[in-house]
């Protein structure tokens, strides 16, 4: 059995459409929408070929109209980029959204996995470093062999006892200082993160025709070339 799991792929088609790994099953662990240009496109797809998907932060928020409850530094950001999401997708689209579930408990291989997007205790809202002394008590909590989790954007894997908590990163907005898109492969026993390269420039141009302010098109465009966070000062200027 082979696993491939992605997460924060927010309307990024041209990084999920690139993704080239063969697998059994295609997990999702949230968010597919906002940020990106394509949310259509990408929901579509992960209907299509996803065997589990979990409902993200910024999937609830379209789904039910509600605030994704994003940091200080990407509020403006979240804002507008929803108003977009919101005016291109179908009510078919954010009913699928609405219904995903917020959790989901699987077994394959005689391998008991949790997956939601943020953290067990919050699957929609909660930040944990990958450090953070608080995934003792979570992994002790889920009492699962791996738990699957998204929402940072940076791909973890550490070993909690018998527990291994696996972020595979985020395919459509990577924050890891590299560009490429970030996975997870789950296969016979054993997890391993991997990323790939793909067509960064044509997912730049379709966010520079997003009808938003052009210096948040620029800070999305710069965190895809890059893989980091734009520098506060533009951000600071604009309030």
């Amino acid at each position: 059995m082979k696993i491939v799991i992605v997460s924060d792929i927010h309307g990024n088609f041209d990084a999920l459409s690139a993704l080239q790994e063969t697998y059994d099953e295609l997990w999702v662990l949230g968010d597919l929408v906002n940020y990106g240009p394509e949310p259509e496109p990408v929901i579509e797809y992960v209907k299509s070929k996803a065997a589990i998907v979990v409902r993200g932060n910024h999937d609830h928020s379209i789904g039910f109209n509600e605030d994704p409850r994003c940091s200080p530094r990407f509020r403006e950001m979240a804002g507008a980029t929803r108003r977009y999401t919101d005016s291109v997708l179908k009510f078919g689209h954010k009913h699928f959204l609405r219904n995903l579930p917020l959790s989901l408990e699987a077994r394959r291989d005689e391998t008991r996995f949790y997956l939601c997007h943020a953290i067990p205790s919050d699957p929609l809202f909660g930040y944990c470093d990958a450090e953070s002394a608080r995934w003792v008590k979570e992994a002790r909590d889920t009492a699962a062999d791996v738990i699957l989790v998204g929402h940072t954007h940076v791909p973890v894997m550490r070993t909690i006892g018998s527990c291994v908590v696996v972020n595979p990163g985020s395919l459509g907005q990577p924050k890891t200082g590299s560009p490429e898109a970030r996975y997870a492969v789950w296969e016979d026993g054993k997890s391993e993160l991997k990323s790939f390269p793909y067509a960064v420039e044509a997912a730049v141009l379709k966010i520079q025709a997003l009808p938003i302010d052009g210096s948040l098109r620029d800070e999305l465009s710069t965190i895809l070339r890059t893989g980091r966070i734009p520098p506060t000062k533009n951000l600071q200027e604009r309030k």
